[in-house]
């Protein structure tokens, strides 16, 4: 059994690697997590859902920039296991990263120690595990990291920090879903949406059963709080909004941004935001915070709504009424037009004490340049799976980094299509060719109905152009070269209406590990993997 062989050995010897290897003379924190099922009642529901230490949502990580972070994670699911660091970069270092191209998955009943530093990040973050989603059932938790003490906020310091997950949810278990999505099936309309873990308020009677547990988040008024917003869900995007508040935008995904106030926000599947939000109202009676589906037209979503109560302390009432409202769903440009005015702050301190816009991302020469076109679930062998240039990627038995390290030839190529190929779709395990030290463009074209969202794990990426319409190369006229947001999750909106069906974003990005690019949505083998001559990258789509 080769499979079993490589992941064994895999790990006794990457243990060796760490016990002699040293992270840097920065502090080190220590956590011991149990990963195991628990009873969940959510939505009203008995069912299973997967908790870490007793806990659903999970323990926060709070760590400061350049810690190194210990975490012995003990698997006691049925079921191998894997937690990815969503949005943490593990510079010069991906071993640690928690998805199938650099780790093998921890089996039922061990456990493995991850072990990795915040180098050089700042931001709002959060974990999930990585395999055969399991993030429907939960498992997912907050990661922060603070500023050093060094280097100030660009803002005043909040009167606290408060974390937020929205989420679809199901009450099928995970492992139904994952047949439902091998067989092609689509998951279908969720049956709610979670507010960190919990279901909505009873807003209305016809809508949400009586006796649902509900999320309340007390504040004292005149006080500013700092909201980290995760959408940890598997498919819905959100629009996240707080009843006669407004969302002061500060910082995405490990950039501070140009300080803008929003009445709600689109928040698309794996993005994280972090909104200061003052408590200015009279506190007449409690506030409705909502996440709500975006882009659909089904009347079956309307009992889909999360719904959490802002409590503050002299409120004179329960919250009661209409919900505020969502943006309108026949203005297809507004997620395009509030996505294009997140801008980074070029001014503003992070990781380190020079201004984040010291890096001139628009003044370095690209080398390597991909059109990736994503294409709905075909079938393929037999198998129902969505492609990027015609290939839905086969993981090997084998961790990429472990047959780069060690040179174990066929278990990958090196021959991504850098545009898309008219040919029938296949499996296959083939990656970018990525130049070392280079600087990559990939634009992701989505022909599609339905909003893409991808992640590249490992890697901030700086947003360069977002539009209507098929990509060509004057639409490079257009990008933004001087304040184009770096982060790490970023959507490709879609439409059903035909005039505007077509949509692309432009990336770009320094090239010096193994990057790990996947799909969120509908994401059974949509990913790519980045090679350079140096490291692998994975960069997970």
């Amino acid at each position: 059994m080769p499979s079993v062989f490589s992941c064994v050995s895999f790990f006794f010897l990457l243990v060796g690697c760490l016990v002699t290897g040293s992270l840097a003379d920065d502090p080190y924190v220590f956590f011991d997590w149990t990963v195991s099922y628990l009873t969940g009642y959510s939505l009203g529901v008995k069912q299973q859902v997967i908790g870490i230490n007793g806990l659903f949502p999970g323990p926060i990580l709070n760590v400061t920039t350049n810690w190194n972070v210990i975490v012995n994670v003990k698997n006691e699911l049925d079921e191998p296991l894997l937690l990815t660091w969503n949005g943490v970069q593990n510079r010069k270092n991906s071993w640690q990263d928690g998805v199938l191209g650099t780790n093998c998955p921890i089996p039922a009943g061990w456990n493995w120690t991850y072990q990795f530093q915040v180098k050089d990040q700042i931001g709002s973050f959060f974990y999930f595990p990585s395999l055969n989603f399991q993030r429907a059932a939960g498992g997912y938790g907050g990661i922060i990291i603070n500023n050093r003490d060094v280097i100030p906020l660009p803002f005043a310091v909040p009167d606290g920090d408060i974390i937020v997950f929205i989420s679809d949810w199901y009450t099928k278990s995970h492992k139904e879903l994952r047949k439902h999505v091998e067989k092609g099936d689509d998951v279908g309309v969720p049956d709610g949406i979670l507010i960190n873990g919990f279901g909505p308020y009873r807003y209305d009677e016809a809508l949400v059963q009586e006796g649902i547990t509900y999320q309340i988040i007390n504040v004292e008024p005149g006080k500013t709080y700092r909201l980290r917003v995760h959408n940890v869900g598997i498919s819905t995007s959100l629009n996240f909004r707080i009843q006669n508040h407004n969302l002061l935008l500060v910082e995405t995904e490990g950039s501070y941004t140009v300080q803008q106030n929003y009445e709600n926000m689109d928040i698309h599947v794996g993005q994280s935001y972090s909104f200061l939000v003052t408590m200015d109202q009279n506190a007449s009676s409690d506030y409705y915070i909502v996440a709500s589906p975006r882009y659909v037209n089904s009347s079956a979503w309307t009992k889909a709504a999360g719904v959490a109560i802002l409590h503050y302390s002299n409120s004179q009432g329960p919250a009661s009424g209409s919900l505020p409202d969502p943006p309108n769903e026949q203005d297809i440009y507004f997620s395009m037009n509030q996505a294009r005015s997140i801008r980074w702050n070029v001014s503003a301190g992070a990781a380190r004490p020079n201004p984040q816009g010291s890096f001139k991302y628009g003044d370095i020469t690209v080398t390597d340049v991909y059109v990736i076109l994503n294409r709905p679930a075909e079938l393929i062998d037999g198998k129902w799976r969505t492609t990027l240039n015609g290939i839905s990627y086969l993981p090997p038995p084998t961790p990429l980094m472990l047959a780069q390290k060690y040179n174990i030839s066929g278990v990958y190529k090196l021959d991504f299509p850098n545009r898309p190929m008219n040919r029938p779709p296949k499996f296959d395990t083939s990656l970018i060719n990525g130049t070392f030290k280079g600087f990559m463009e990939i634009i992701f074209q989505n022909n599609d109905t339905t909003v893409q969202s991808y992640h590249m794990d490992g890697y901030a990426f700086f947003v360069v152009g977002m539009d209507f319409g098929v990509w060509t190369e004057n639409s490079r006229g257009t990008y933004n070269k001087w304040d184009g947001v770096a982060r790490c999750t970023i959507q490709i909106c879609g439409s059903e209406r035909e005039r505007i069906k077509k949509n692309f974003c432009a990336l770009a990005f320094p090239i010096t590990a193994l990057a790990i690019c996947y799909g969120y949505e509908d994401s059974y083998r949509k990913c790519i993997m980045i090679h350079t001559e140096r490291n692998l990258a994975p960069s997970v789509l």
